[in-house]
């Protein structure tokens, strides 16, 4: 059964720097009315580094809305008109110093796809080659090692909140493992 969903109105509620909010009056499958609050954003992109050794380099930064020290992977919004792997290899030497030989591909996700149209590129990157990392103004993070093993038990834990974290490690530690 198709249960799309028609736009009947769009009303701007807020354009910021880096969302823009809209509420839309939609006509349902059934013909009723319904209202959806929807957050657009660019989107951005998330890169896990694992190194020879298995070790993921990590960031530690305070995220405001959960008032909270996050463990992240490497991560940033695209720009406009900016390719995602593009932006997988500038945020990882911007947040890490890090460049890396090889990039893979490990697909996309929606984090909120109830509300938000946003999507995340997520990327693993191996053959690393340190180097010095370049934040962003106003940027302030902290580069952390961890084993990929105990990031992936931090996952299954539920000890890693952020999705994109989440999911970039469980993907990096099957591929590392030979399961697809």
């Amino acid at each position: 059964m198709d249960y799309t969903e028609k736009t009947l109105s769009c009303e701007e509620k807020y354009r910021g720097k880096i969302i823009y909010v809209h509420r839309d009056t939609v006509r349902l499958p059934d013909g009723a009315e319904a209202v959806r609050e929807v957050v657009e954003h660019s989107g951005g992109v998330g890169v896990i580094p694992v190194d020879e050794n298995g070790d993921v380099w990590c960031v530690r930064q305070f995220r405001y809305p959960f008032a909270a020290h996050l463990l992240e992977i490497p991560a940033g919004k695209l720009e406009p008109g900016e390719a995602p792997l593009e932006c997988a290899v500038r945020e990882l030497s911007e947040e890490t110093g890090f460049t890396a030989a090889h990039y893979t591909d490990l697909g996309r996700l929606y984090p909120s796809p109830g509300y938000c149209r946003e999507t995340l590129y997520i990327y693993m990157a191996t053959g690393l080659t340190r180097g010095q990392a370049h934040l962003d103004k106003g940027e302030f993070l902290d580069v952390e090692k961890h084993s990929l093993d105990e990031l992936y038990r931090m996952a299954m834990a539920g000890d890693l909140p952020d999705a994109k974290t989440a999911m970039a490690v469980i993907k990096a530690w099957l591929l590392q493992r030979g399961k697809d």
